[in-house]
């Protein structure tokens, strides 16, 4: 076989060894991004259900932020505050203190003050 050919049938094969590692070594990284992504995304949407579990109790139409950061810990206040507004709530301010309520439930937090008024 003439030299030539040789050379450019051993540069050809040394690309496909080095492009087929490549391949290989980036569809693992993709892989392992997606799990975490997964995971990062599993940990919010199970914090969301968890505030909304919170918020949905039949007692309480509303509930103290204090109270919803020792329910969810692990969060910092700010991201907390983004995920409450994710699963649905709103803020208010009473005695100086915030308190979240579903937006869904204001029309029943509005009739317990009218009741009570009564």
């Amino acid at each position: 076989m003439k030299p030539e050919v040789l050379g450019i049938i051993s540069s050809l094969s040394g690309v496909l060894v080095g492009g087929g590692i490549s391949y290989l070594l980036q569809i693992g990284r993709l892989r392992h991004a997606y799990r975490l992504k997964v995971e990062e995304l599993k940990t919010e949407h199970m914090a969301e259900r968890t505030a909304r579990y919170y918020l949905s109790h039949k007692g309480y139409t509303d509930r103290r932020f204090e109270t919803l950061k020792k329910a969810l810990g692990g969060f910092e206040d700010n991201e907390l505050r983004k995920i409450l507004v994710r699963s649905g709530a709103v803020r208010s301010y009473r005695n100086n203190e915030e308190w979240w309520t579903l937006l869904e439930r204001i029309p029943e937090k509005i009739e317990k003050k009218r009741s009570k008024q009564s």
